[in-house]
């Protein structure tokens, strides 16, 4: 099964950054694949992305329009970075490109 984990977290902390995890957990299960979302929102970070929640990731989606904390635990890993508002509003479209990427690394 495919594992992706993702870090969400825009520049109010917010809104966009649940709406964004929200939404790629969706977009995720609908094709069947093992999503976990990590939020960096105003209150901090919320469901941490553990050390085995990361070595066992296929990939790793960064959605951010500002920095994400402890970023350098996702070196070596393959990361795609998208903005916010494009997790929100084509979360589909980006698993579908998600999808054929992980189909060309197999």
């Amino acid at each position: 099964m495919t594992k992706i984990i993702a870090v969400t977290a825009c520049p109010s902390g917010v809104a966009h950054t649940y709406m964004a995890a929200e939404a790629i957990q969706n977009a995720a299960k609908a094709k069947g694949w093992d999503v976990k979302v990590e939020t960096q929102g105003s209150i901090g970070l919320e469901n941490e992305l553990s050390a085995s929640d990361i070595k066992d990731a296929d990939i790793v989606l960064l959605t951010n329009d500002i920095g994400i904390k402890k970023e350098d635990r996702f070196t070596g890993k393959k990361i795609v970075r998208i903005g916010v508002s494009d997790a929100v509003k084509r979360a589909d479209a980006i698993m579908n490109k998600l999808e054929a990427l992980l189909a060309k690394i197999a």
